[in-house]
């Protein structure tokens, strides 16, 4: 087995899970739309199936997160202001805290990599300082790229460039965990770099994607699949 220089991390579903907390986020903002005389579009569940929707155009890159929020009041009928869009930042920050859960194990294989001397940085698809904060919410200490910043979003080849250059390692003798199998695996692997497939959901991997080179079920799985490191007498 070839040696490891770094290890790259997606955030989302692979080192935490944030609950749902941007949908809970404009959830929130409704009520504030609602007291400056706009509506809803329908029921609870109608409202939430919007939001879905357009976060999910948003995480795919059709528009930023300010500009979802902004879709978000107008199809409200209230004026988006920049104070809608602030408002929505600070609360979704805020709510790291208590919406965001470490998946077990992480923070102590984190640690182990560190005494190990193998440098760490997440690569992830979002907005900051949301993705900071998750990311320190995780225990993680590092290098976080984010999508919004550095002008690529995986499974673009660019995003796992930026990723190899801030981890200051080649593409293979890297490797790259992650929960997505097109996103994370198999963007990771288009450029070289190994591509581990966090699986603790129990889900079957698509038969039309290349396989990972290693799958977990749990975090520290990754320890036991690394080579031992080199002792120097």
């Amino acid at each position: 087995m070839s040696a490891v220089h770094g290890i790259g991390f997606d955030l989302d579903h692979t080192l935490a899970i944030d609950n749902q907390l941007e949908r809970v986020a404009l959830l929130r903002l409704l009520e504030v739309v609602l007291g400056e005389g706009g509506h809803g579009v329908g029921t609870l569940a109608d409202e939430i199936e919007s939001i879905d929707d357009l976060l999910a155009h948003q995480r795919r890159g059709d528009f930023t997160i300010d500009e979802a929020v902004r879709r978000f009041v107008a199809e409200r009928s209230a004026e988006p202001t920049e104070r809608h869009v602030e408002t929505f930042r600070r609360w979704a920050v805020e709510m790291v805290e208590e919406f965001v859960v470490p998946l077990p194990g992480v923070k102590e294989t984190l640690d182990a990599l560190k005494e190990r001397g193998i440098p760490v940085a997440v690569l992830s698809n979002g907005w900051n300082p949301l993705q900071v904060r998750k990311a320190q919410r995780a225990g993680f200490r590092g290098p976080v790229l984010v999508s919004s910043e550095i002008g690529a979003r995986k499974p673009a080849p660019r995003a796992f460039e930026a990723l190899a250059r801030a981890l200051g390692t080649e593409p293979a003798q890297t490797w790259y965990v992650g929960d997505d199998p097109l996103g994370d695996v198999a963007g990771a692997q288009a450029i070289g770099m190994q591509g581990v497939w966090v699986n603790w959901e129990r889900k079957e991997y698509p038969s039309q994607l290349p396989p990972p080179g290693h799958t977990i079920a749990e975090f520290p799985e990754l320890l036991k699949l690394l080579p031992l490191p080199v002792r120097v007498p």
